[in-house]
Parts: structure tokens; C-alpha cells; sequence
């Protein structure tokens, strides 16, 4: 059988000479017509750290998909800057980029009637974009992240893009000195890679390995290293042979490897994005998932790792502490996740993590044991109420009282909230309410990134400041986001105004 059946369609017969003529241009040869033609999808770009450094990773698999016996075709995807556009109009096109790195992967791959599909990326949306489109075109495919961020260091202090923001709610109240601010934001981003805590990026990416998308250790390994390198090569080779072998997408995309993918987001304590990603990617494969399936997934499943934004380490800790694959053997052995889901390797999950160890290592505390859970149940709950009648995540990591009622100071839009803060108008045991910021009245998704150092200010110190929204954050403490549907309606936090509200 042609291993090359699809690309044959415009690369064999007489009728398309005109087609091999344009193939010699860009230096094939003949018997480059009987190999199979695998696309990457590299979203290279230098608008941010997250994707400066995918090039070197593209030009490795360019280089083992050519030795595996077949023919790279690379191609463009765009991304945008969540940390940069964040408070901005420039945030409203976040979340549709999600959808355009979909189409752009869908219409070259089918337009271009490829064999295979690598993708490339690093940003928040680049992940779930790209796995959208590939489940919509279904062909042999892999997705290879870029890998994390390193941390950065001052005096002693370990930082993160997080920190950079909440040192400006630290400067402005006053309790940061200016050389202190400065070497925050000088140090906090010393490479490229995306994110370097448990925040969206590395979110979606670690939940891919569980998902089967991704190889085994790729997902934490940081993007300077050279064996991210390495892992984009290995990448593509595996590729080549998930195309001789015809291991599509959908024969991986499963509901049960979806429940394995959210059961690692809920012990890695991941990223509330994530429940609006899988929402989407279980709707391209065809898999019926809903909001009761999170909840459902977090009642069974402790938080197990101790990672930022809520806790001490970072994805570059856990990728020494074992890795997402020793979080999945834990699982593994609990009964929490199948292990006779099909990988893109060919292996079932379970044969993947033969080697990995039983339990984590003694000599770490990024993993835990699950009798040793942070938290007994999954930290991303899932709330219903008049302001949520379709439903609510919250995150809810760190809470001492998972109750709250108090009442509401309702906002418009992210300045009035901000204004308030600063002039000392939020007091403890309030429950602030941003509204009109999601796509229910801003058309859009933007995040509250200037609000949140702030609001961090308040509501830490004292865990007693609530904030629901209809927008999603890299946040901890008492969170809800999302309220309602994600869609260019009015939601029911429309209607919410001063008075005392309930937060369970």
C-alpha cells in the first residue's frame, strides 16, 4: 500500500506534470514523488519569547523527516502575545487566533493534499489552535510544543512572567523599591519559551502527552535545551512511521484519552483555559464532553504537583521531578487514567510508562504520592448558579474557605475596577464582579492582567476578596471565570448589581 496516497493525487500521473514542474522548482527530485509529503506548521515568529525559539526546533524535524524517507513541507501559523496584548483591545483577538491557526493547519494540509502534520508552537492558543485543525483534517500527525520558559533569578528570588506583574502592584502601593522593580523586569524572562509555571501554555502541552498527541518528557523540557532539539527530531521521525502505519488523529482522540488529558490537568493544578480548550477539541473530534465531564474528572482527582501559579516550583522543576509521565504512572497505578489508549508512537499509554518509575522520587516535593495529594480533589470546580445558569469554573487552589458571601461591587469594565482598588475601595469580604469583558459583551476574551497585581494585593493578603468574571486568568485565590457561555451573547452576569452575593 502507498504510503503517500493522499500527495499522489497531485504529484502522479501526466496530467500533473504541470505540478512536478513547480516540485523541481523548490529542488525535488524524481523519486521524491513516490515519498510521502509531511507539513510543519511553524509558528516561528519574534513577536514573543514563547515563539522565538521554534526555528532550531523546525529545522530539526525538517532534517529527520527528510532522513525517515519523506518530504517536509513548511508553512506559516500566527500567534499572538497573550502577556503582551493583556488590558488591551489587542486581547480581543486572542482567542480568535485559536481559531485561525486551526484554519490555517485544515486548508494547507487539505489544500495541499499532505500525507502528515507536524505542529509547531509555543503561545497559549497555538496548542489547542493546532489540535483543532488537525483533528478537522484527520491525517497522521504530532504536535511538538516549544518548550517552557527558564526561570529568572533576583536576589535569591526565583521569578516568572507572573512576577513582572505582580511587582507592579507591589511598586504602586509602595512596597517595592524601584531598583527592586527594575531588576524584576529586567530578569524575569532570561530566555525564550513560553511561561515557565503551570500556566496555559504549559497547561495544554502537558495534557497533549496524556492526550497522546505529544511524546513522553517533551511537554517540560525547556526550550534552550538542547534536548528539545532532540525531541523535535524524534518527533518527526515517529511521525514518518505513524504515516506508514495510518495512526490518524481521531484513532487517538478519544474520549477516554480526553479523560486522561484532564485528569493530569487536575493533578498538574493547570490552567482554567483548559476546560475552555477541551470543550472545543472534544466538539472537532466529535466527542460528546461537557462541563459536568470536568467536574466529574476533578471529584476523583487530587492535585498532586506543587507548581505556580499557586505553588512553589515551576515546569522546569517538574520536568526533573519526573516529568509528566511520572504524574501519569501515579494515575496510572490509582486506576485514574487508561492505559489502553493508542499513542501516536503506536503504543498504548500503559506500554509508554513500562519504564517510568511506580512512585515519585523521595528526594523531590514537586510530585507528590496521592496519599500525599495537596488537595484531596481537583482544583478547577465547576460552579452553576443565577449568574452561571450554564456553568462557571473556578479555580480554587489555596482556598481555606471555599464559601464566601459578601457584598458585590460590580464593574463595567477593567479601569473602573482598577481605579477602585487603588483609591481603597475594595475592602475584605468583598466580591468584585467584572462583567462585560468576555465574549458575552465584549465580543471577545480579554483578560484582566492589569487588575489582577492589584487585586492580588487585596484579596491575598487577607484570602478574603472574591472575583468572578466572564474572563479567564493565570490567577489563585477565590476565582471564578467564564461565567456562562463563551459566545457574542448577554450573559447573566448582565444583570448582576450591588447587593450581597454567594460564592460556594
Amino acid at each position: 500500500m502507498k504510503i503517500n496516497e493522499r500527495s499522489s493525487y497531485i504529484t502522479q500521473g501526466v496530467a500533473r506534470s504541470p505540478n512536478r514542474a513547480m516540485y523541481y522548482a523548490l529542488g525535488y527530485k524524481q523519486d521524491d514523488f513516490d515519498k510521502p509529503m509531511i507539513g510543519i506548521a511553524n509558528g516561528h515568529s519574534t513577536i514573543t519569547p514563547c515563539n522565538a525559539g521554534l526555528q532550531p526546533l523546525a529545522d530539526a524535524a525538517v532534517g529527520a523527516i527528510k532522513t525517515a524517507g519523506a518530504n517536509p513541507q513548511v508553512f506559516g501559523t500566527p500567534t499572538i502575545s497573550d502577556g503582551m496584548s493583556m488590558g488591551t483591545e489587542g486581547m480581543k483577538y486572542s482567542l480568535v487566533s485559536r481559531e485561525v491557526i486551526a484554519d490555517c493547519v485544515e486548508l494547507t494540509v487539505q489544500g495541499q493534499w499532505m500525507d502528515g502534520i507536524l505542529v509547531l508552537g509555543g503561545c497559549d492558543k497555538n496548542m489547542p489552535g493546532g489540535l483543532i485543525g488537525i483533528l478537522r483534517a484527520n491525517v497522521p500527525a504530532i504536535y511538538v510544543y516549544g518548550g517552557t520558559i527558564k526561570p529568572g533569578h533576583w536576589k535569591g528570588q526565583e521569578l516568572s512572567i507572573v512576577s513582572a506583574f505582580e511587582a507592579v502592584g507591589a511598586f504602586m502601593a509602595g512596597k517595592l523599591s524601584k531598583e527592586d522593580f527594575d531588576g524584576i523586569e529586567h530578569n524575569a524572562c532570561p530566555t525564550t519559551g513560553s511561561c515557565g509555571g503551570m500556566y496555559t501554555a504549559n497547561t495544554m502541552s502537558s495534557s497533549f502527552e496524556a492526550l497522546g498527541m505529544s511524546l513522553m518528557f517533551s511537554s517540560t523540557m525547556a526550550n534552550p535545551d538542547h534536548e528539545k532539539i532532540e525531541s523535535a527530531a524524534e518527533s518527526g521521525r515517529v511521525l514518518v512511521e505513524a504515516v506508514k502505519k495510518k495512526i490518524r488523529p481521531l484513532d487517538i482522540v478519544t474520549r477516554a484519552s480526553i479523560e486522561n488529558a484532564v485528569a493530569v490537568i487536575m493533578a498538574l493544578g493547570g490552567s482554567t483555559n483548559a476546560v475552555l480548550h477541551y470543550l472545543a477539541i472534544a466538539h472537532a473530534a466529535g466527542i460528546d464532553w461537557t462541563l459536568d465531564d470536568f467536574e466529574r474528572v476533578r471529584r476523583k482527582v487530587s492535585v498532586l504537583c506543587d507548581l505556580k501559579p499557586s505553588g512553589r516550583y515551576m515546569a522546569v522543576d517538574l520536568h526533573r521531578a519526573g516529568g509528566v509521565p511520572q504524574v501519569l504512572k501515579v494515575l496510572l497505578n490509582a486506576g485514574l487514567v487508561n492505559g489502553d489508549c493508542l499513542t501516536i508512537t503506536g503504543r498504548t499509554l500503559a506500554e509508554e510508562l513500562h519504564l517510568v518509575p511506580d512512585s515519585p522520587r523521595a528526594d523531590q516535593d514537586v510530585i507528590m504520592p496521592i496519599d500525599r495529594a495537596l488537595y484531596r480533589e481537583g482544583h478547577l470546580a465547576i460552579l452553576r448558579g443565577n449568574l452561571a445558569q450554564d456553568g462557571a469554573v473556578a479555580k480554587i487552589t489555596g482556598l481555606k474557605n471555599p464559601v464566601m458571601m459578601g457584598p458585590a461591587r460590580v464593574f463595567d469594565d477593567e479601569q473602573s475596577a482598577l481605579e477602585a482598588i487603588l483609591a481603597d475601595r475594595i475592602a475584605p469580604g468583598d466580591v468584585m464582579v467584572l462583567r462585560y469583558l468576555g465574549p458575552q459583551g465584549a465580543q471577545e476574551c480579554r483578560r484582566c492582567w492589569r487588575l489582577l497585581p492589584r487585586w492580588w494585593g487585596v484579596a491575598w493578603a487577607s484570602r478574603s476578596v472574591s472575583l468572578p468574571t466572564d474572563v479567564s486568568q493565570a490567577a489563585h485565590g477565590v476565582w471564578s471565570s467564564a461565567t456562562s457561555r463563551r459566545k457574542p451573547t448577554w450573559g447573566h452576569d448582565s444583570t448582576c448589581r450591588r447587593g450581597r452575593h454567594h460564592i460556594d
